[in-house]
């Protein structure tokens, strides 16, 4: 398994790099996530590599973070995800909107991302649960109560705050509040912002 790459840009050609590494060039498919990140041509870069061996080809990914390769390696195992759907879910959203999503149980995120429908979106926020969304979003103020945190989102979300305003105010709360006081709390808060 090639886990690491390090070497020399030559080409940036979206979704595909090519990387020279001591005289050998590998041809890397990344997110565009990471793609918008990469350095100029002619420039050192690491990446972390994923490599998918098939009969008729073997494909390497590349990935500017761990946590970025870690959410691949997740979403390859969900039936009926593969390389290229993976691909272009950590390239129309981050990981951390992933997690979010993940823990907040939401759908309608994954389904704008291109390729995703509804069924899809489902089986990804069902298989992703006990996975990306505990450990991703364990640091959240809603990740244990994903139920009442949706609820105030929604409530903030309908009142006319936007959705930044409200992940905000979500942030911000402390565990263990129940859906009311929990609205309470984030409209003080938003009120001072």
């Amino acid at each position: 398994m090639i886990g690491r790459l390090s070497g020399v840009l030559l080409e940036k050609t979206p979704p595909q790099v090519t990387l020279e590494v001591q005289g050998v060039g590998y041809e890397i498919d990344v997110p565009m996530s990471t793609f918008y990140n990469l350095p100029n041509v002619g420039e050192r870069v690491t990446l972390y590599t994923h490599l998918v061996v098939r009969e008729d080809a073997h494909l390497l990914y590349g990935f500017a973070s761990e946590s970025e390769r870690k959410a691949f390696r997740q979403l390859l195992k969900i039936s009926g995800v593969g390389a290229r759907t993976a691909l272009s879910l950590l390239s129309g959203m981050s990981v951390a909107d992933l997690a979010q999503a993940v823990v907040m149980q939401e759908s309608a995120r994954l389904t704008k991302v291109p390729g995703i429908g509804k069924k899809t979106a489902e089986r990804l926020l069902l298989e992703l649960k006990d996975k990306l969304g505990a450990e991703l979003g364990a640091g959240s103020a809603f990740s244990r109560n994903a139920t009442a945190g949706n609820d105030v989102l929604n409530a903030l979300l309908s009142l006319g705050y936007n959705e930044k305003e409200a992940q905000y105010a979500l942030k911000h709360l402390p565990e263990g509040l129940s859906v009311s006081e929990g609205i309470k709390q984030a409209l003080k808060l938003l009120s001072r912002a």
